[in-house]
């Protein structure tokens, strides 16, 4: 039986509509942002799907020292706390010290933790003990049977608010492959089960000094979890992905994405019974 996750003023989990993880990868500018949310909320206004406004403020695992990190945690913070203000919409980034957690929390609805980090006990026990809800990538070095004891860290801090993503596996070098069976292998610890869709096609260290990524492969790959039933879909947009200042190759161009989450509901629909 799935637990139900409160995010905001909407639940996740069972056999409730999916929700969306969205934004861009990296915090560029508020004004930036602003369109991103904009964008994101037409998209999902016509099937009524509830959204989570994602960008990080930090980059701290670039392929290389001359990948653009972000804007820094103050300025970051600052912008997701207007955006979560002027949209009405839960917000979410990555930390990746245990000293940022709290300073996180006193402006996230979730905190993730990145996949490269998802064990590092420290840094989950300082992310459960916020409270928050706390979205856990799981490693693309880990079985998704391995993630049970992930959660558990965060559990034991008394936080039942956990998230548990999928974002494929490692396939030799600079690949990535899904195993479509660990979202259900996931789902049977009871948490709900997120799939990332975009960093999933993501092609890590690809071009060199920065990631490639296979974007149209991204919408095939949230069809099939859709398909399996998971509670929630991430999905990166930009509006100019080629331009992005961090992993454009994985992310679908805004003016796209109203015609993807459409697509999907109907799967989700359809495989949740509505």
């Amino acid at each position: 039986m799935t637990q139900t996750v409160r995010i905001g003023d909407f639940a996740v989990g069972g056999t409730r509509p999916f929700a969306l993880i969205s934004g861009p990868c990296q915090l560029e500018s508020l004004d930036h942002a602003r369109r991103m949310a904009e964008g994101i909320a037409q998209a999902c206004a016509p099937t009524g799907t509830r959204f989570v406004f994602k960008a990080s403020y930090d980059k701290a695992n670039r392929s290389s020292l001359s990948g653009t990190r972000g804007l820094g945690m103050e300025r970051g913070l600052e912008i997701l706390d207007r955006i979560r203000d002027e949209f009405g919409c839960p917000v979410l980034t990555d930390v990746h010290e245990t000293h940022h957690c709290a300073p996180a929390a006193e402006v996230v609805d979730v905190i993730q933790i990145p996949a490269f980090l998802c064990r590092q006990t420290d840094l989950l026990l300082a992310a459960g003990a916020t409270g928050k809800v706390i979205n856990i990538k799981k490693g693309q070095f880990l079985a998704p049977w391995d993630m049970a004891n992930v959660a558990a860290k965060v559990e034991s801090t008394g936080n039942r608010n956990i998230l548990l993503c999928e974002r494929g596996t490692t396939f030799g070098y600079n690949t990535l492959v899904t195993d479509f069976r660990a979202l259900p292998i996931m789902a049977q610890t009871g948490w709900p089960v997120v799939f990332d869709a975009t960093h999933s096609v993501q092609q890590p260290g690809g071009l060199g000094t920065a990631s490639g990524g296979q974007r149209e492969f991204a919408p095939v790959l949230a069809r099939a979890a859709c398909a399996v039933g998971v509670s929630m879909l991430f999905i990166e947009t930009h509006q100019d992905p080629d331009n992005a200042p961090s992993d454009g190759p994985n992310m679908i161009p805004l003016d796209q994405m109203q015609g993807l989450i459409g697509s999907l509901r109907a799967i989700d629909d359809l495989v949740k019974g509505r």
